[in-house]
C-alpha cells in the first residue's frame, strides 16, 4: 500500500496508526486484524465523493466545472455528508478513459466511500450509466443525482457526442477522409433541422 493512501485513510478516520516521537507511523496488530476481519477499509455511511465533468476546455475555462463542483459541495453540506474526495474530468461523456472517473471507481472498489454525488446521469456517462450504477452498487456505493434540470448547454454537448459517434463509425467505413465528409454533411443536416425548428417557433 502506498504511504499516501495510508495517510489519506488516517485523515478520513478509517485507520488509526500510532505515532512515534520521530513522527513515523506504526500500525498495531489489532488495527491490522480489524481491517482483515472486516474485509478491508470500511467507510462511514456519510462518506461521499463528488464527481463533475464538462465536455470541453472552453467550458472549464469559463468556470462551468468549478461551479458544478461548488453546487455539489453545497448539496453535500446540506445533507450532512462528509466529503472525502472530489474528482473532475474535461472530456466527452463517451470517453471511457477518464482519469477522474477511474479514481472514483478505484476508491469505490476499496470501499472508501458510500455516496457518489453527481449533478445528473450523463455527467458520469453518456451511455452505459446503468452498468456503472450496477458496479458501484456492488461496491456498496449509492449514486445521488443532485439536480433534475439539465444545464442550457446540455443540448450542445449531446450534439457534439452524436457527431463523435457518427465520425467514428463513418471513418471506419469510409476511411478518415470519408469520415470528415460525412461529419460535415451531418453538421449541415443538424443546422438545417435547428433552423427549421426555430422558424416553426
Amino acid at each position: 500500500m502506498h504511504p499516501n493512501r495510508l495517510r489519506a485513510w488516517e485523515k478520513q478516520g478509517l485507520l488509526r496508526p500510532v505515532r512515534l516521537p520521530s513522527g513515523q507511523r506504526r500500525y498495531p496488530a489489532e488495527e491490522i486484524n480489524r481491517i482483515l476481519g472486516t474485509g478491508g477499509i470500511k467507510a462511514d455511511p456519510d462518506a461521499a465523493v463528488l464527481y463533475a465533468r464538462v465536455s470541453t476546455k472552453k467550458q472549464a475555462d469559463v468556470g462551468n466545472l468549478e461551479r458544478q463542483l461548488e453546487r455539489l459541495r453545497v448539496y453535500a453540506l446540506e445533507k450532512g455528508y462528509r466529503v472525502v474526495a472530489e474528482y473532475s474530468d474535461v472530456a466527452s461523456g463517451l470517453n471511457q478513459n477518464r482519469r477522474g472517473l477511474e479514481r472514483v471507481l478505484k476508491m469505490a472498489e476499496r470501499g472508501e466511500f458510500k455516496k457518489l454525488l453527481i449533478e445528473y446521469p450523463d455527467r458520469l456517462a453518456r451511455f452505459g450509466y446503468a452498468y456503472l450504477e450496477r458496479h458501484l452498487k456492488y461496491c456498496g456505493v449509492e449514486i445521488e443525482i443532485t439536480s433534475q434540470k439539465e444545464p442550457e448547454d446540455a443540448h450542445t454537448e449531446l450534439v457534439q457526442d452524436l457527431l463523435a459517434v457518427v465520425t467514428s463509425f463513418s471513418a471506419r467505413l469510409y476511411g478518415a477522409r470519408g469520415g470528415r465528409k460525412v461529419r460535415q454533411g451531418f453538421r449541415e443536416l443538424i443546422r438545417d433541422a435547428e433552423d427549421q425548428s426555430k422558424a416553426e417557433v
